[in-house]
């Protein structure tokens, strides 16, 4: 049987905290426009908001994070490095976020759910992690000061390789955060990390936006973009729909000391979303 759903497909770009902004969209969107994928494409913290929304625990997650942002003073702590402790505490306060949202409950819900499926980046074989970190985020930065766009040409031409993983087939909620923790792994931020005895990257490194992750490239698909661009930047594909904010998100990626900057971001989903179903309502 058709699906009637506008969209069978959802792309959620990364982002950091700006990604708050597509859990607040969708909110209001979704059940609105009657948006009911069987497929999510995710990389970095849009694999871990797309985990969150899909398993029920958007709410959960939200006031959680804003407890432990509230708590937290600084995004790096010079004393801790000196004393050979992780001088940036976002893996920490990331990990535990994805274990205070997800449990058996929900991963059951995700298993039922639309498959999700997590890119992480593979670096080039000549570079070491950190290396290929540090090039990665160059090669991103200089693809968008020169040629613009959503989708980066820069990380495949140096040797970035995207690899697709599946949320469901995690069997408990800490190998389900160890993937998103993978797919979001930006060092300094975050430690090296390895997934099947290789280094992981940020699945963003290769593209920020995984359109690519879709297995069904014909699919009617929405992607949620997590900062804006200018109209010429954005494809113009038959069957795919960018979303980006009406606004310039008030949070950057890795701050994690403003739960109100945080709240104001879902806030400002939330209407983008309610406006998105008033033209896109079923």
């Amino acid at each position: 049987m058709k699906s009637l759903s506008p969209f069978t497909t959802i792309v959620f770009a990364g982002g950091g905290c700006r990604c708050l902004w597509q859990v607040g969209f969708l909110t209001e969107a979704e059940p609105a426009a009657g948006i009911v994928p069987d497929e999510i494409a995710a990389a970095s913290a849009g694999a871990a908001m797309a985990c969150i929304y899909y398993a029920g625990r958007a709410d959960v997650a939200l006031a959680a994070f804003k407890k432990a942002t509230a708590r937290n003073r600084k995004n790096f702590y010079p004393s801790r490095w000196l004393q050979g402790r992780p001088a940036f505490p976002h893996y920490a306060m990331y990990r535990d976020l994805m274990l205070a949202s997800l449990d058996a409950e929900a991963l059951t819900r995700l298993r039922n759910g639309p498959d999700i499926r997590i890119a992480i980046s593979r670096p080039p074989a000549s570079m070491g992690p950190r290396t290929a970190a540090l090039a990665g985020i160059v090669a991103y930065l200089i693809d968008k000061r020169i040629y613009g766009g959503v989708h980066p040409r820069l990380p495949a031409k140096l040797g970035f390789r995207p690899e697709i993983l599946s949320a469901r087939d995690c069997d408990t909620p800490e190998s389900l955060a160890d993937l998103v923790l993978a797919s979001s792994c930006t060092p300094p931020f975050t430690p090296i990390v390895r997934v099947n005895d290789r280094t992981a990257l940020d699945g963003g490194l290769y593209d920020n936006v995984p359109a690519h992750a879709i297995s069904k490239q014909d699919a009617a698909c929405l992607v949620l973009l997590t900062r804006r661009y200018k109209a010429s930047d954005i494809p113009n594909q038959p069957g795919r729909l960018y979303v980006q904010p009406s606004q310039p998100l008030p949070i950057s990626k890795w701050d994690y000391t403003s739960p109100g900057k945080m709240q104001e971001t879902f806030d400002i989903g939330r209407r983008d979303g309610e406006r998105f179903a008033l033209l896109h309502r079923r």
